[in-house]
């Protein structure tokens, strides 16, 4: 976790997808990674589609959530 209780791939930046939770300041807004995870993808297929994603960076998408702390995440 981060100073502001975030996992610490998980960064908040109002350059990047307007302020929107993402991950490592990458163009992947968390919300867009639940979604996919809620729609069936499996972590695998995720990777799949996105070479530059790894497997830490969707649990901490889930870690985020899990905490509850879903603020921002809806577009």
């Amino acid at each position: 976790m981060d100073k502001n209780g975030l996992p610490s791939r998980i960064t908040i930046n109002p350059a990047i997808c307007q302020g929107k939770p993402c991950i490592r300041n990458l163009r992947y807004p968390v919300a867009v990674i639940l979604d996919m995870l809620a729609a069936g993808e499996s972590i695998e297929e995720i990777l799949n589609e996105f070479d530059d994603l790894a497997e830490k960076d969707i649990r901490a998408c889930l870690e985020y959530v899990d905490k509850g702390d879903r603020e921002g995440l809806k577009p």
